[in-house]
């Protein structure tokens, strides 16, 4: 399986070579999206990913810097279909949101643009509860509750599995304790925001977990985007080789 990083950031004003956080997992037998920050559709069809082959697609919650890019996500995907002059590939896309209320206004500026986002693809809405949200014979995602937004039930962290692989994305939380039963029970991947939480603290809580195998970390606060170099060799110094810094663009084979 491939992961690739569309936008590495958190929600602070614009920076040079970063959007905002948004990473797919490409199964080769589809791809699946988490989050879509500002600029991700255009990143991922730059570098060459086929946004036709899109089979599902994951919110955490609905801060901008999480749906920014969401409204030119799904244009694309009916544009291309256009352009191509081909169906998408598997015939339906799904979006997995814990706000219903925050997509009605989504598919609102959709439906104002051409065509009023009318679509011969079966497009699916689901809002997010806890435990297992999907299990298509290829992936399972699972998903916990967060308090990032201070309202249970607004904010998630997924689990995903695929080919006897595990990872953990924490989306944006107020403490990366609550993601705690996952982590001791392990992952072969962790993205870990750090756009709430110091380099330090979540280097330190992650060595006290030895069944987390990798971590990489994404929507970086000022920490990181002003002190890149200094945040690497903290984070190496603590978690040696395991720790990763994402930059947009970034890929890795699991």
């Amino acid at each position: 399986m491939r992961i690739k990083v569309l936008g590495s950031c958190s929600g602070t004003e614009p920076m040079p070579g970063r959007h905002h956080v948004s990473w797919i997992l490409d199964t080769g037998n589809g791809i699946y999206w988490f989050d879509a920050g500002e600029g991700c559709s255009y990143n991922a069809h730059l570098w060459g990913i086929d946004i036709l082959d899109i089979r599902s697609i994951f919110i955490s919650h609905p801060h901008m810097d999480h749906v920014g890019g969401l409204p030119e996500l799904l244009w694309t995907v009916r544009k291309l279909e256009w352009v191509k002059k081909q169906k998408k590939n598997y015939g339906y896309l799904e979006l997995f949101t814990p706000s219903l209320t925050s997509f009605e206004g989504t598919l609102g500026m959709l439906k104002n643009s051409e065509g009023n986002f009318v679509v011969d693809f079966d497009f699916r809405v689901k809002k997010v509860e806890t435990g297992l949200i999907l299990d298509d014979g290829i992936v399972q995602v699972e998903a916990i509750d967060n308090m990032h937004m201070g309202i249970l039930g607004l904010s998630k962290s997924y689990r995903i599995r695929h080919a006897g692989k595990t990872i953990v994305y924490s989306g944006d939380v107020k403490d990366i304790s609550e993601m705690e039963e996952w982590l001791n029970e392990g992952c072969d991947l962790m993205f870990m925001e750090t756009g709430h939480h110091s380099v330090k603290t979540v280097c330190d809580y992650i060595a006290a977990h030895p069944k987390v195998k990798r971590l990489w970390l994404i929507h970086h606060g000022r920490e990181i985007l002003y002190h890149t170099q200094e945040s690497r060799e903290l984070a190496s110094s603590i978690l040696g080789e395991m720790v990763h810094i994402s930059d947009d663009g970034d890929e890795l084979e699991l």
